[in-house]
């Protein structure tokens, strides 16, 4: 499935602008959209929002010498809202670069790359899993032709799951049409506000739900769901692919000064690693899916 990047970054993102924004935080705040609902990124913890994510910005704010304040809204709206430029200075949501959101905003450097997964109830006789030739336990997309999937809605997995049921036809060059490996094959997609909402309907109103691979883990935490990472099958000798993308952290293009930090940040996270040779964003997860050491 060679082609899916290069249809990924074409896509047209549907964003509902906000109207009526007044100016965003500036002076000794920094403020950071984001969705609340994709942990272990960003979630609840009582009435405050943690995670991943929300750790690399209290770093940010340390070195750049102002407060963070996450405002949390829906997906769909962080990064217009950030382009935007009046109510927020940051987009903070596991947020994948796609060359779309690069005309819209600026992209700090990748710090986590993620691969979709596929959450399913466990003793689903549906789903059994193969061995991709990497050697790891997989979930074809051909495997899901029929099913009723659930994805988050405005999510990489919502992007994917769409494109491989209605393929993309009817460009002007017929040499960029994709067929998707799912067409015509009865299945469906349903989005949600929340992975974790989509995951509540397995078993009732969904067969299984796409996302990306950490909140799968933290969502199959409840031993009732099991999940698996979800790949391509690899054709005429080709190499099977998972879906992969990657992370970064936005801001309104042409804040030079707040993205330099963020980056700064970044990159002596990545750099700094413990004995088991894992880098502090990598400890973070651990930490926030309660599997560190």
């Amino acid at each position: 499935m060679k082609k899916f990047w290069k249809i990924l970054v074409a896509s047209v993102l549907s964003f509902t602008m906000l109207f009526g924004l007044t100016a965003c935080g500036g002076g000794d705040d920094i403020i950071v959209q984001t969705n609340a609902y994709f942990a272990p990124f960003e979630y609840y913890q009582g009435d405050e929002i943690v995670g991943v994510d929300v750790d690399i910005m209290k770093k940010v704010g340390e070195k750049a010498g102002k407060n963070v304040k996450f405002v949390d809204g829906d997906f769909a709206l962080v990064i217009p809202t950030v382009s935007e430029g009046k109510l927020a200075d940051v987009g903070a949501a596991g947020l994948t670069i796609t060359e779309k959101r690069q005309e819209k905003v600026d992209f700090s450097i990748p710090y986590y790359t993620s691969v979709q997964y596929v959450i399913y109830k466990t003793g689903d006789n549906d789903f059994t899993s193969s061995t991709a030739t990497d050697g790891k336990q997989v979930i074809y997309w051909s495997d899901l032709a029929g099913m009723k999937i659930g994805v988050q809605r405005d999510t990489t997995g919502d992007i994917y799951t769409n494109l491989e049921i209605d393929g993309d036809h009817g460009n002007e060059d017929p040499a960029d049409d994709y067929t998707g490996v799912l067409e015509n094959t009865n299945t469906t997609c349903t989005s949600y506000d929340s992975a974790q909402i989509a995951a509540n309907a397995i078993g009732s109103l969904l067969d299984c739900v796409i996302v990306d691979e950490l909140p799968a883990q933290y969502i199959c935490k409840n031993a009732q769901y099991k999940c698996l990472p979800l790949y391509y099958k690899g054709e005429n000798g080709e190499e099977d692919s998972a879906t992969e993308e990657q992370y970064a952290i936005c801001v309104t293009k042409g804040n030079k000064e707040l993205l330099n930090i963020i980056n700064e940040v970044l990159t002596d996270m990545l750099k700094n690693k413990n004995e088991a040779g894992q880098n502090e964003i990598e400890q973070l997860v651990a930490k926030h899916l309660g599997v560190e050491d």
